[in-house]
């Protein structure tokens, strides 16, 4: 068989058993991106090791699949740029300022006595504690919206934190990557290049984003050329991506969620939200997610590893619950709602898994950290729930109102 049919029969099976597998969680409760990640493990070393069959006897197969699903991480992420609402997190204000940045450094704080208890590097404690800062809201979100309280104090500061989240630990991965990987001599002067490249990076990318790419989008509608709006949004995509690593020394993905938030005031933001998350969700990010099943192998977790995942468990829990909910206390919210707060912070999805592949990718952390990294995922995302409504649960009656309108999550997430 030809490596292009080879090619073409994986794809054709992974994405079928992804959206089965998505399907079957979101019947059962549960965020699309757990089934999608149950069947990578599924179909990975972890249960049957798809590519050992000899009928995928190409060797650059998997080189293959792996690059495809670089490019799902880069989508995923401008739709998360394109899903953040910053009028509604600057109207949560306090309570999500405090609750996201806290929520990020806790378990990074918690992590380096961990790493250095299993005898990690101190680099290598610092980045599992950058991939356990990431948090994904969208089954806090659904759980709230049963409960009827998304809309309440808890539910608004619980989206903003998120933002805040994830822009916090997206620049904290290329800070770290950056200062880390640099090729310039050590010191300060190291320092000083890495923080100038990435300052200048952010400030031209905004400047350019900022004046020219609504009204280029805007233009470009109105031209005779077949999906020219989608096209021209996907050469953005890529080249800030491209420059992000290449010009500005940080990760890939910033340079593709700076782009989102760029676009998200464009007047043609939801032809374009459309187009991307279609074409991202129909191929792209299910290849992600399955490559992060076939790329960790959990039998790997037994033995002394169990023990590391277990603390690293324990760190996300923790992190978040203490961090966030500290926060929240400091924000002005009472200590029912900073526990609830905390709580919702604490499920892991998608940004922590692609934290995970970046530092793997780089030769930041190893395939049994990475394996980890999946299970503490998996655990986060069945746990939230539960603990959730045992949360509200003893409250009397649902928060106060808010009164403003907030998006749950990224429209991919719970399709």
């Amino acid at each position: 068989m030809s490596p292009t049919l080879q090619l073409v029969l994986a794809l054709g099976i992974i994405i079928f058993v992804a959206k089965s597998m998505g399907y079957v969680s979101v019947r059962l409760g549960q965020p699309a991106v757990l089934g999608e990640l149950l069947a990578g493990l599924v179909l990975g070393p972890t249960m049957l090791n798809l590519f050992q069959p000899p009928i995928f006897s190409d060797k650059h197969l998997t080189e293959v699949i792996f690059e495809l699903g670089d490019l799902g991480v880069i989508f995923l992420m401008f739709i998360a740029g394109l899903e953040v609402d910053l009028k509604a997190m600057i109207q949560a204000g306090r309570v999500s300022t405090l609750t996201g940045v806290l929520g990020v450094f806790a378990p990074i704080a918690l992590a380096i006595p961990i790493g250095i208890i299993f005898g990690l590097s101190l680099s290598e404690g610092i980045f599992i504690g950058i991939i356990l800062a990431a948090t994904s809201v969208s089954i806090s979100a659904q759980t709230l919206m049963e409960l009827n309280v998304l809309r309440s104090r808890v539910g608004i500061s619980l989206l903003g934190a998120a933002v805040f989240d994830d822009i916090l630990v997206v620049l904290g991965l290329s800070a770290f990557t950056a200062l880390v990987l640099a090729e310039t001599p050590g010191g300060l002067e190291r320092i000083i290049v890495v923080l100038t490249r990435m300052a200048l990076f952010l400030f031209l990318a905004s400047a350019l984003g900022w004046l020219v790419l609504p009204r280029a989008s805007r233009r470009i509608t109105n031209l005779p050329i077949s999906q020219g709006l989608i096209a021209f949004t996907i050469v953005v995509i890529l080249l800030y991506g491209w420059a992000a690593e290449e010009l500005g020394g940080m990760a890939g993905i910033t340079g593709a969620f700076l782009a989102g938030l760029l676009f998200a005031r464009s007047s043609v933001k939801e032809r374009i939200e459309s187009g991307i998350v279609s074409l991202a969700y129909g191929l792209f990010v299910p290849i992600f997610f399955i490559n992060v099943g076939l790329t960790a192998n959990l039998r790997e977790l037994w033995g002394n590893a169990f023990w590391l995942f277990v603390a690293m468990t324990g760190v996300a829990v923790l992190g978040k619950v203490i961090g966030a909910g500290s926060g929240a206390l400091l924000g002005g919210l009472n200590r029912q709602e900073a526990l609830q707060l905390g709580i919702g912070m604490m499920s892991r999805g998608e940004v922590g898994l692609i934290v995970a592949s970046v530092g793997v990718a780089q030769g930041l952390i190893d395939e049994v950290i990475f394996s980890a990294v999946v299970g503490v995922v998996i655990i986060t995302t069945l746990l939230t729930p539960p603990l959730l409504r045992a949360s509200f649960s003893k409250t009397p009656s649902p928060a106060r109102e808010s009164g403003v309108e907030v998006r749950p999550a990224a429209k991919g997430e719970t399709e």
